[in-house]
């Protein structure tokens, strides 16, 4: 039996058949992994989301339907995931609110591969930043220093490291589109120090 055709897969999934269970858990646990490790930061918690998503599909199996895109549908309950942990974990300002709206709409009108090369390109685009830029921005979204403790650790000035900020977001701004702009603040959302800059 080949599952690699969605609608076969999905009609065994319903059936309760195991081995179309475990099918789908090798094919897009690690993917989906990597794409809950890339909105909530934490893999503890990006194991866990996945793990409920792959519970729930199993527990709701019968409610699935053929023509559903299964990569889609996995992408998107890991998103629904991710928002019930995040808003759980943290107070949501309004700023948070409107970015969480619109990378809803973008996971629910984005085909599932598409999600992982947005991501992926937003990534790429920050590792092509310039070196000094860079390294500041990664201190401040990956790291969570805020600028008073990088400028600190670099042995420079805040206004130097205000102006590597903003250089870093004018270059991303200029190359991702709006929606990549909302993909970037959710990759980085877990330090709590993303700034919408002008």
């Amino acid at each position: 039996m080949d599952f690699r055709d969605n609608e076969v897969l999905i009609e065994q999934l319903k059936n309760g058949e195991e081995k179309a269970y475990m099918y789908l858990c090798d094919t897009y646990y690690r993917r989906l992994s990597a794409y809950a490790q890339s909105l909530i930061h934490d893999h503890a918690l990006a194991e866990d989301i996945v793990q409920n998503v792959f519970i729930k599909t199993w527990k709701f199996r019968k409610k699935l339907k053929p023509d559903f895109s299964l990569q889609g549908f996995l992408y998107r309950s890991v998103y629904n995931e991710f928002l019930d942990t995040y808003r759980k974990n943290r107070a949501v300002t309004l700023l948070e609110q409107k970015y969480i709206e619109s990378l809803n709409q973008i996971v629910n009108e984005t085909e599932d591969v598409a999600m992982d090369k947005m991501i992926a390109l937003v990534k790429k685009e920050v590792q092509e930043l310039p070196q000094k830029c860079k390294r500041i921005f990664n201190l401040s979204k990956e790291d969570g220093l805020t600028n008073i403790e990088i400028a600190e650790y670099l042995d420079i000035s805040i206004k130097t490291v205000e102006y590597q900020m903003t250089k870093a977001y004018k270059i991303l701004r200029n190359k991702l589109s709006d929606q990549y702009e909302i993909v970037l603040f959710f990759l980085f959302h877990a330090s709590g120090n993303y700034k919408k800059h002008p």
